[in-house]
């Protein structure tokens, strides 16, 4: 499942008036990481599809969120509930761990 792509212009739309908290990614085409991290994000989001909303943000298109929000680092997942930044992790981590970090922080 390809996650949804918000860029500067719909974030406040998706992410931050979402009814249901939302995981975001931060991350670009060149950044290895990244490119380990998404498939684990693709196979979480329709498991947690009831509890969370995952979507990316690609920094060098969007530069302007991610500023905001002080991404220093890529990937940077920000979890969003009720419009406010509540928990932030930076790289790439197993499965388990991340489905444990976005539970604990629901």
């Amino acid at each position: 499942m390809a996650l949804q792509q918000i860029t500067d212009a719909t974030f406040e739309t998706e992410v931050l008036n979402s009814d249901v908290p939302v995981l975001v990614d931060f991350w670009a085409e060149w950044c290895g990481p990244c490119k380990m991290l998404m498939p684990i994000l693709e196979e979480i989001a329709p498991e947690m599809a009831d509890k969370v909303k995952i979507v990316k943000v690609n920094i060098d298109q969007n530069p302007l969120t991610p500023g905001q929000f002080g991404v220093r680092g890529i990937p940077t997942m920000i979890l969003f509930k009720g419009g406010k930044a509540e928990a932030t992790k930076v790289g790439v981590f197993p499965k388990s761990t991340l489905v444990a970090w976005i539970e604990g922080s629901l």
